[in-house]
């Protein structure tokens, strides 16, 4: 499909509704048609993998076809800088969660981009780093627990930001890590015992939903049983 079609696609596709929608929820761009996410989904999978088709989407700066884009661009192609690039246009969260959830995470340099973005000044630059975090700690099976203990002491650091979209994505980030399993989970509550500490309204706010959801029945019976299975796994092997 050339980007005039995918356009065309995007343009039948939407719904001014849901650009109203978009607003109350605080994704405010300049230009959007109002698709729906599985409409999205569907045109993507539709189009299949395109680096090319993907850049030339992102320049048209309309919000649907740059969502589109970071579902269709293929990620061993994307450049650290294309990342730094595509990261300083993010005028809402919802691109920027967008990008981070559908193709950051998988590229080569997504740890270096969260312990990068976490120290910048954009707002929606430095949500994506704490983003980041949160999505490799779901996507990222294969990494070991030092190097999420290593994101603690950034989540610390940033927790003190009051503006409320980077506030969500440090509270998102710890909780993601927390999630993960036992030792993380303890890990993370302490950090959050030492965030709840700073002379911040919205590092308490982040401390307290933290530590309601990481100590909360539901993720500690989960996170006991992962263990639980993991443990029986590892005497089936020591048997064999």
């Amino acid at each position: 499909m050339t980007v005039k079609q995918v356009l065309n696609s995007l343009k039948a596709a939407g719904n001014p509704r849901n650009v109203a929608g978009m607003a109350r929820y605080g994704i405010v761009t300049k230009r959007a048609y109002g698709v729906s996410a599985p409409d999205l989904v569907r045109l993507a999978r539709r189009i299949g993998t395109n680096h090319a088709l993907a850049q030339q989407l992102w320049q048209t700066g309309n919000h649907d076809a740059r969502a589109l884009a970071s579902m269709i661009e293929e990620p061993r192609r994307v450049s650290a800088t294309q990342m730094d690039r595509w990261a300083r246009d993010f005028d809402n969260w919802a691109i920027c969660d967008c990008c981070c959830l559908h193709l950051f995470d998988r590229t080569p340099f997504a740890w270096s981009k969260a312990r990068q973005w976490f120290r910048c000044k954009a707002e929606f630059v430095k949500r994506a780093g704490f983003a980041l975090m949160a999505v490799l700690a779901v996507h990222d099976k294969p990494a070991d627990d030092e190097a999420f203990l290593r994101l603690l002491p950034l989540i610390k650091a940033g927790a003190s930001d009051e503006r409320n979209y980077v506030r969500k994505a440090v509270n998102w980030a710890l909780r993601s890590i927390g999630k993960r399993n036992v030792r993380l989970n303890r890990a993370a509550l302490a950090a959050a015992r030492e965030i709840h500490k700073l002379d911040s309204a919205a590092a308490r706010w982040i401390a307290s939903d933290a530590r309601r959801e990481l100590a909360g029945r539901a993720v500690q019976q989960r996170l006991a049983a992962r263990e639980r299975k993991g443990t029986q796994k590892s005497k089936v092997k020591t048997q064999k």
